[in-house]
């Protein structure tokens, strides 16, 4: 399964570790993955998501048909 947020996108990210003596060697940042079960009630059922701790709040305030709104535009 890849990281990757399955409402946002968010992806791993690349860049540069930096040490004291300033050399450079190549690491990822990885978001932050969750399991979460979200209940549409469209679809009276539960959806068991890979979502990011970002997405987690934007859907508590904005709602799950919202954020599908949003992402299909």
């Amino acid at each position: 399964m890849s990281r990757k947020c399955e409402l946002t996108g968010k992806t791993v990210m690349s860049g540069n570790n930096v040490s004291h003596a300033n050399n450079k060697t190549r690491r990822k940042f990885l978001p932050n993955l969750q399991k979460r079960r979200i209940w549409i009630p469209d679809e009276n059922r539960w959806v068991t998501m890979r979502i990011s701790t970002r997405a987690m709040r934007t859907l508590d305030k904005k709602g799950y048909q919202a954020m599908l709104k949003e992402l299909n535009k």
